[in-house]
């Protein structure tokens, strides 16, 4: 299949870096990990593939800055130089067959089950109660601020000392510069809220502390929200959203990778249907919720997925809505996550100039090749948005959970030289 003019295998440069094609795999969290965050054989398993498959940038899951930071179990640490061994390791792994390589940092803030992360509590912006979970945050001091943008800071240059060619700071999806940023989880009046230049105040001192470390062309790039998606809550729309993007691409942000919605949203930030995916969680981390979520969990996760599969049903680039307010306003990349399969709705979705780069996890999880694939029109195992991986993320390794799709996977994955 010709691909000479298609814009999805063009190069695009960010910042001074250049990445092959403008598909690359997205951040999801692979629960591969030590318990206490080192990289392992089963984390280097997971990337193999897919750089073998020409993936021209891939990102790696949220890689917690700071042990309170942990949002699961097995999730990779940059919290100490300890961990750059085995960050080298797997660097220099996936740059053995070509792809670029950028790890996102993270901090989970009040989005976390304490008991299931290991943590002896949540953190926040504010004391505000997560209501899926039911975890009570502590609201952080301004000096626990301070250090946390200094965690950032320094896992940011453990990453660039391991080899990476860039990293992606996690401001979406309700995590903690996602809480600091909106109405509804912060209800600060000092100088990290109560104005939402004060709200944007974490994440641009957490862009500059970094930048400072890793020099002005190593490439830092930003995923947040296109929406906050909290009916009848004080979240952020489309517009404010997009305003901040402009004010981090000023502040120095060379890319802008765009997704939706808090853990209190539900379910808008994947889509497909839910009945695999409830059940795998109700046998992992709701397994930790306290007694009454835990048990009400047990009970009603067939009828939830049923509404949910009313509510979130399946869509290709289903962020595009957002990713055009933020194009009209910024001169950096904008990326847009979100459902994509295909290659005619990413090649429409480029073409339309609805983004710059479409990137995806899920498709990514149910055929490693998916790059190569589209580029020659081959046809490989194609997820069906059951969301099963989704429901056993933090229990168990990322990974094809539907059967079918699962056995087509590794049968291809058999024949890989």
């Amino acid at each position: 299949m010709a691909t000479r003019d298609s814009l999805l295998f063009q190069p695009i440069r960010i910042n001074q870096l250049e990445i092959a094609g403008r598909l690359i795999k997205t951040a999801t969290a692979e629960t591969r990990a030590s318990e206490d965050g080192y990289v392992t054989p089963e984390l280097l398993d997971f990337y193999i593939p897919m750089a073998k498959g020409g993936t021209p940038l891939i990102i790696t899951g949220n890689i917690y800055v700071s042990p309170d930071g942990k949002s699961a179990p097995r999730q990779v640490g940059a919290d100490h130089d300890d961990k750059i061994p085995g960050l080298t390791r797997l660097v220099a792994t996936v740059h053995a067959y070509g792809s670029k390589f950028f790890a996102q940092l993270n901090h989970c803030g009040r989005q976390v089950v304490p008991r299931f992360a290991g943590l002896k509590e949540a953190v926040s912006a504010s004391a505000k109660t997560e209501l899926v979970t039911g975890t009570q945050p502590r609201r952080l001091s301004v000096p626990e601020i301070r250090s946390i943008i200094h965690h950032y800071a320094d896992a940011a240059e453990r990453c660039k000392r391991a080899g990476f060619d860039g990293v992606q700071i996690h401001s979406a999806n309700g995590y903690l510069m996602s809480q600091f940023l909106t109405p509804y989880t912060n209800r600060r009046e000092d100088e990290y809220g109560g104005t939402p230049d004060k709200r944007m105040n974490l994440l641009r001192q957490v862009l500059a502390a970094i930048r400072e470390r890793v020099g002005p062309d190593f490439p830092v790039i930003i995923k947040m929200n296109g929406s906050d998606y909290l009916p009848l809550r004080p979240g952020l729309d489309t517009g404010q959203l997009a305003d901040i993007a402009l004010a981090m691409q000023h502040a120095g942000a060379d890319a802008i990778e765009v997704s939706v919605g808090h853990y209190e949203s539900g379910f808008p930030m994947v889509r497909g249907t839910f009945g695999r995916c409830l059940r795998n969680m109700v046998q992992g981390s709701m397994a930790h919720l306290p007694f009454v979520r835990r048990w009400g969990f047990r009970i009603f996760w067939p009828l939830l997925a049923l509404l949910f599969n009313l509510i979130w049903t399946p869509q290709q680039g289903f962020n595009l809505r957002y990713t055009r307010v933020f194009k009209r306003k910024l001169s950096i990349p904008v990326i847009c996550v979100g459902g994509f399969l295909t290659r005619d709705a990413m090649e429409a979705a480029l073409d339309a100039g609805e983004c710059d780069i479409c990137s995806a996890g899920r498709a990514f999880i149910a055929d490693p090749l998916l790059y190569r694939h589209l580029r020659d029109g081959v046809a490989g195992p194609r997820c069906v948005d059951c969301n099963a991986c989704v429901g056993h993320l933090g229990a168990q390794p990322a990974d094809c959970y539907h059967p079918v799709v699962r056995a087509q996977k590794y049968a291809m994955l058999e024949k890989l030289e």
